[in-house]
């Protein structure tokens, strides 16, 4: 196997990287400190093609393959976590889902409008009682002639206050893996609601919201994939969406390596810089083979999507992948941090923001702790025992 880059593949690697240190990098510490991206970011991402990559072109999409998405949401977590989450949940997780799973109507109603930055879209599937457990989720959906009138509660929702279409997974029956069902709600609908939350320790600039859905009516047409489907769906989204997280947690992972290191060549103690210090190499080159070790997974993964890897091979990967990655962007900011000693806990300086960010890498799309289950179930064929 090699990642010798294409033409195509390096060209969208340039273009993000010239977008991020031009668009994104100078406004990241702003947004954090006021909570919130500037929403004319998503125009700009839908103008470049970032919001429709790999998605059919006939609908708006840039036909790219996955390696070429994942180098795109590298550099976007090295520039703003924020707006990387953006691109990931709209594009990776609502339209990329629309188009496997959708009706030639749905695509044809979301999908252009997805892939410019038009509409923005959230992935409704978290909710207060239910995390790790998907399958518990509690909110219903109960069919009414040719509607369903759904209810309930979703929490940490990212992109929730802004959204135009919500991906939501409802309980469709009362026990069973065919007990839950997909639809795609116009947040316009009456009844629909999105609280905004305050206070995150990290991905401040990224809207992130309660759901609450009472007595919502959409029609049968905006059911996605048949009824008793949808938990399948929730989840097969989520394993590619893994990637997807682990390349911006490779691209946090580089910003605060490379904060790290031009720090360490500009600080003088004891009149010399102190990257020549061994301590403070050891702390470079630790984070320096992690994050590579990272990327390369990630990129493994990617390649195992284009080449239509099976199931169970891609969930795997997707999960060593998003493992990995996302401990390696916690520890390198750390890492990054110790360098910068106490100029790094203010937040004049981004390694602060860095360490944030990551953290929370390690929880959603499935918490570090579920990715081990994943591998270990697939290393021993055993289920782990509770």
């Amino acid at each position: 196997m090699t990642f010798d880059l294409t033409d195509t593949q390096r060209e969208f690697q340039a273009m993000a990287a010239e977008f991020v240190d031009a668009e994104i990098v100078p406004h990241a510490l702003e947004w954090d400190r006021r909570e919130q991206v500037d929403r004319g970011i998503v125009r700009r991402l839908g103008e470049l093609g970032f919001l429709g990559l790999t998605l059919p072109e006939e609908y708006g999409g840039v036909e790219a393959d996955a390696l070429s998405y994942t180098l795109v949401t590298e550099e976007l977590g090295r520039g703003d976590s924020s707006v990387r989450g953006i691109v990931s949940v709209s594009l990776g997780l609502v339209a990329r889902t629309v188009a496997t799973h959708g009706s030639d109507e749905q695509k044809h109603l979301w999908l252009p409008r997805l892939a410019s930055g038009e509409a923005l879209g959230c992935f409704a599937l978290t909710e207060p009682e239910s995390g790790s457990d998907a399958g518990s989720l509690r909110t219903r959906a109960r069919r009414d002639g040719d509607e369903w009138v759904i209810t309930g509660r979703k929490m940490f929702i990212t992109n929730g206050p802004w959204a135009d279409l919500a991906l939501v997974f409802a309980r469709t029956a009362d026990e069973g893996r065919r007990a839950i069902t997909a639809f795609l709600v116009p947040t316009d609908t009456p009844g629909f609601t999105a609280n905004t939350l305050h206070g995150k320790l990290g991905l401040r600039g990224q809207g992130t919201a309660e759901l609450v859905l009472e007595q919502v009516r959409v029609p049968d047409s905006a059911r996605l994939g048949e009824v008793g489907r949808g938990l399948g769906i929730a989840l097969g989204a989520l394993t590619k969406g893994r990637v997807s997280v682990a390349a911006g947690a490779v691209g946090v992972a580089r910003a605060a390596l490379e904060a790290a290191i031009g720090y360490a060549k500009e600080r003088e103690q004891f009149g010399s810089p102190i990257a020549g210090r061994q301590l403070v190499q050891e702390l470079l080159a630790d984070s320096a083979v992690d994050t590579e070790a990272a990327r390369l997974l990630t990129w493994r993964a990617a390649a195992m999507m284009d080449r239509g890897a099976s199931t169970s091979e891609l969930a795997t990967a997707a999960s060593m992948a998003k493992y990995h990655a996302s401990e390696t962007a916690v520890r390198v900011a750390n890492n990054a941090l110790q360098v910068f000693g106490g100029y790094g806990y203010i937040d004049e300086y981004p390694v602060g923001k860095y360490l944030r960010d990551a953290r929370v890498l390690t929880l959603y799309e499935g918490t570090s702790q579920v990715q081990k289950l994943i591998i270990g179930r697939a290393l021993t064929g055993v289920d782990a025992m509770t």
